[in-house]
């Protein structure tokens, strides 16, 4: 009876041990595989969140010849297990002047919350009888881009043009010098460019949605892009915490094609900048 009780109390020590091992390997098997995974930047974020939505209307002189549109979805989307933000940004011609240059831009960038990094690009673009479209996935952990069948080789926290533009709302921008130039690696058309940007100074605009202080700045785009434009781009952005694009100029033969915002929902926060 007694040997019977011992071989039992040894049968479940065994089994306990054997238990407890698989337990600690499964740990520790899981926490290297973590490991494995990249750790990311962080970057603080005040400006922006889900859900904003910007609206402009886009125009020569006091002609109105289309409308344009920045939007953060409300949820967010997952990428390589961390939380993202969907972002949405559209040009289109008023239907009134699809006769004479029609336009149905669509872009897509799907940018890492805490990072501020694409993880994701896309591009609709139809212009006249112009058509493109274009995909990007970008592999930070690897330092590639896969395009297609293509799979090209990145500099690190690389951005596209929309994403690049929504990092630098995260900048404290207000607080640079007139002429400051500083530089962002930029991915367009299957090869990295530096994007530099340049802060004009300040100024204060005034759009259908108000009065605001702005910081001014210039993309110093050299190649690709949002626009088409053979001289400068010129864009206000709100002086505070959110830094919204007021109005954005496109340089041309004959002047300036502005953007000028219309409306805005589902800001982050105040903006302190509105005068009235």
């Amino acid at each position: 009876m007694q040997n019977t009780l011992k071989n039992i109390i040894k049968k479940k020590y065994y089994t306990f041990i054997i238990i407890l091992i698989s337990v600690t390997s499964f740990i520790y098997f899981s926490d290297a595989q973590d490991n494995k995974k990249k750790l990311y930047r962080y970057v603080e974020n005040n400006a922006f969140g889900f859900g904003e939505k910007l609206e402009y209307k886009v125009g020569y002189k006091f002609i109105t010849a289309g409308t344009a549109y920045f939007n953060i979805l409300p949820e967010p989307v997952m990428r390589d297990g961390r939380k993202c933000y969907d972002i949405r940004f559209q040009v289109k011609s008023l239907e009134s002047l699809d006769w004479l240059y029609r336009v149905r831009d669509q872009y897509r960038t799907v940018i890492d919350v805490a990072g501020i990094f694409p993880w994701e690009f896309e591009q609709r673009i139809r212009e006249g009888n112009y058509k493109r479209d274009s995909k990007a996935y970008f592999d930070h952990e690897n330092l590639i881009v896969k395009k297609g069948d293509k799979t090209i080789k990145i500099p690190e926290y690389v951005h596209d043009i929309v994403s690049a533009f929504f990092y630098v709302r995260t900048l404290n921008i207000g607080s640079f010098s007139k002429d400051t130039i500083f530089y962002l690696p930029n991915f367009v058309d299957d090869t990295t460019y530096t994007l530099g940007v340049k802060i004009r100074g300040k100024d204060i605009v005034s759009v259908d949605a108000g009065k605001f202080k702005c910081v001014v700045v210039e993309p110093l785009i050299t190649q690709g892009g949002l626009f088409k434009s053979e001289g400068t781009i010129l864009i206000w952005l709100s002086d505070d915490d959110r830094k919204i694009p007021v109005k954005v100029a496109t340089k041309i033969p004959i002047g300036y094609i502005e953007a000028k915002l219309t409306a805005y929902s589902g800001l982050r926060g105040a903006l302190n900048s509105k005068i009235k």
